[in-house]
Order: C-alpha cells, then structure tokens, then sequence
C-alpha cells in the first residue's frame, strides 16, 4: 500500500515561467487547498475533520502514469470497505471534493477521489474558469476518463475495497462522468450524479453523452439538479427521465431525478455563492439513503 501523504495546510500553489517561456506549476498536496478559479471561498465552507480517519493522497497506477489520488478511510474498520468513487468538478480534487471524500469516509466508506486531469495540467492552479477549460479540462478524452476510473477500481481491491459494494457520485463535470462509467462498469451498484451535463456535442473527446447510454447504465442512477440552473436547461432534465423511463433497462427505469426549485448549479458546492443549504443537505441525506438501499453500504 502506497504511503499516506498528510494535508499540509501551509503549502500553497506556485506557478512560473521555464527559460522556454512554458508555465509550469509546483503542485501542492491533493486536497490540501481549494483551486485558484473559486477563490476567495464563502464564509459557509464546511471544514470535516480528520477524526477517526486516515485520509490523504495516494496513487494509483493508470497506464503509463502515476495518478494522484485522495483516499479517506476509518481509521478502524473490520473487514474489507464498501467503495465510493468521488469524481470531481472541473477544479480537480481540491479542498472541496477532498472534505466531500472525508464525509463518505465518517459514514464508513472507502473513498477515493482520482485527479483525471493530471496529464493535461493543475487544475487547482488556473485563476479563471474559462483559462482553465481552454487549458486542461476540454483537452481531456472520455475514454481516458473511464480507463482510469477502471484503475482507481482496481487499486481499491487492493487496498481495503470491496468492490462488490461500489458506489460512484460526481459533481458538474463529474456528474456528467458519472453516467457514462455507471453505462460501462458492471460492477457499479449504485450513483449519484450533482447537476451533470446530460446533452452535448459528439465529437472525439467526447464520444457520447449521458443521452446516449440512456439504456445501458449498470446500476440505478439517483440525479439531483436545480431548478434555476441556467446551464443545464430543465427540458434536458426531462428529455433524460422520458429516455430512462422508455428504456428496457432495469437499473434505467429505477433511476431518479431530484430537481430543487430554489437551488442553481452548483448548490452543493459550499464555498462558492451559489451553495443552497437546504438543497444540498437534502441531496446529501438522499445520496447516502441511495446507496445503502441499493446494496453499497
């Protein structure tokens, strides 16, 4: 097993120039910061403690890389832990999904957050959302997605997981990732996709969209959205649930949607303005009820 590297609250991102005139980024600890775009971070960021926890990073081999991971843990556990894969926002696996993997861990869950962006950049290290999509996250293929979610799988049998009792949930971007491995990976019993994307352009980076595996998902699918997120139109929303409940598929038709009126994107995402208290405590309670009724925990 793999060393467990402690958050170290005092390093901070560094960016600069090569002689080449190339950025390059002196990345700190996974988790231990939130990501440069969001800042400053809202007086509400909810900070989980490391009581009763392992927690740290990690890595898992993925192909020809070492992929840096976070990992949260009870500290005492008796056999093998059920597992849930937390997959991050466009950010990566900065402060945010890292106290997100703590939570999983308190309720007695082996959670692993992979950084899916790590051979395109630093997420955490971009000062603007629309320098960071340009630079890292619309560079990043599906494929390569699902191929090292398989490895964080893998890694987890290893490491304390017992993988037949797999979760999955995502965020935004994650969200979105989240259906399209819940469509690949048998061995997924039950997800929980925050306001992912459903519709989209097709094209090589992307080769389908949730839409398109409407029929093929492994494992019930519990979404939750807000009513007044402008990004992802509602009519998307209910597009979705019409495809999922035509579908000969038994884990499709047991899916649910959550649509909160008063919530935006984002409403889970507590250090930001656009965080719904309400919505977000909610849509906590019904995640971890997902899971243990579908056979994760």
């Amino acid at each position: 097993m793999s060393t467990v590297v402690p958050e170290v609250d005092s390093l901070a991102p560094a960016t600069g120039l090569s002689q080449g005139g190339r950025r390059e980024f002196v990345r700190t600890a996974l988790g231990s910061a939130l990501a440069a775009a969001v800042l400053p971070a809202s007086a509400q960021t909810i900070k989980t403690d490391f009581t009763g926890l392992i927690a740290g990073e990690q890595t898992v081999p993925a192909g020809d890389i070492q992929m840096p991971v976070y990992v949260a843990r009870p500290e005492k556990a008796a056999g093998k832990l059920p597992v849930v894969l937390v997959i991050s926002e466009i950010f990566g696996v900065h402060e945010h999904i890292a106290d997100v993997a703590r939570r999983f861990a308190k309720q007695g869950y082996l959670a692993i957050a992979p950084e899916l962006f790590i051979r395109e950049g630093d997420p955490s290290a971009y000062g603007t959302i629309a320098e960071l999509l340009e630079k890292v996250v619309n560079k990043v293929p599906d494929p390569q997605v699902l191929k090292d979610l398989d490895a964080t799988v893998a890694w987890a049998v290893a490491n304390g997981g017992d993988t037949s009792r797999l979760g999955i949930t995502g965020f935004c971007w994650g969200g979105r990732q989240t259906w399209l491995y819940t469509a690949q990976n048998k061995a997924v019993k039950a997800c929980v996709a925050w306001y992912g994307r459903l519709v989209g352009k097709n094209d090589a980076l992307s080769l389908v969209n949730p839409i398109d595996v409407d029929g093929k998902l492994n494992a019930p699918m519990l979404s939750l959205y807000g009513g007044q997120d402008t990004g992802i139109p509602l009519d998307t929303v209910e597009k979705m649930k019409a495809a999922l409940a035509a579908a000969g598929n038994p884990a499709s038709k047991a899916s649910q949607f959550v649509v909160y009126p008063n919530a935006q994107h984002a409403f889970n995402a507590d250090y930001r303005p656009s965080y719904e208290e309400a919505s977000a405590k909610d849509g906590w309670t019904k995640c971890l009820a997902w899971f243990k009724d579908h056979g994760v925990k």
